[in-house]
């Protein structure tokens, strides 16, 4: 009897948290799939960009920027805002690009945080870049991409985009016989603040903060950065 009447008292305890919880996991899975929309339309935001950005389509390409949207291309400092973007994106050659052009930027590898509140996020991409220009040998080259995003107006949009050149190297020579340093800031458009942070690509091994935490022990991942006399880290 005694073990009768406990079981009454947990099956009535029991329904009303069952009923909660269900309401909770539905709650939970519209949230899910929220986030996982938001997943997907910054995705197609960030590819859109490398498409646009490959073609010279600067216009376009500024377009995808926050109005107070941060560019920042390994050491050639910050521009702010689409209009002063717009701009910045000149110095990778002409709009729309022109014969001898070659300005290849693909996304790969999307490693995509959102905020619980569905309004901003983090993205990681691995990027590979074939460049050419006339009167010049091409350069292949790799780096990553350390980016923010902000859902402005219900749109999600680049709030800062951070291109880390990790090594830059002639077309016919290959990385075991050539590194070619990064572009520094440019005198005919000067950025409006300097490169954020201080590093070199390949020889040296620069690997920028991760900005989401380690997928299996939820502890932030720590980077280890080699000592560098040149740029002052030890």
């Amino acid at each position: 009897m005694r073990k009768f009447i406990l079981g009454l008292a947990l099956a009535a305890i029991a329904t009303p948290a069952f009923a909660q919880s269900a309401e909770e996991r539905l709650e939970a899975y519209r949230e899910r799939v929220e986030r996982l929309e938001d997943q997907q339309d910054i995705e197609v935001l960030q590819t859109t960009f490398g498409y646009y950005f490959d073609k010279g389509m600067w216009e376009e390409a500024s377009q995808l920027f926050s109005r107070n949207g941060r560019f920042e291309y390994g050491a050639r400092g910050v521009y702010i805002g689409p209009e002063r973007i717009e701009r910045a994106m000149l110095l990778f050659g002409p709009e729309r690009l022109a014969p001898g052009h070659l300005n290849n930027h693909m996304q790969l590898q999307a490693m995509i945080t959102v905020a619980e509140d569905g309004q901003t996020a983090t993205g990681r991409w691995q990027g590979m870049v074939m460049l050419s220009e006339p009167g010049a040998n091409g350069n292949w080259g790799v780096g990553l991409y350390e980016n923010d995003y902000v859902k402005e107006n219900g749109v999600w949009k680049i709030a800062e985009l951070h291109f880390y050149m990790t090594a830059l190297t002639d077309y016919d020579a290959g990385f075991a016989r050539s590194a070619i340093p990064m572009d520094g800031m440019s005198a005919l458009f000067p950025p409006d603040e300097p490169m954020s942070e201080r590093y070199r690509s390949f020889p040296s091994n620069y690997i920028p903060p991760f900005s989401y935490p380690h997928p299996v022990t939820g502890e932030p991942i720590e980077v280890v950065q080699p000592r560098d006399d040149i740029s002052g880290r030890e």
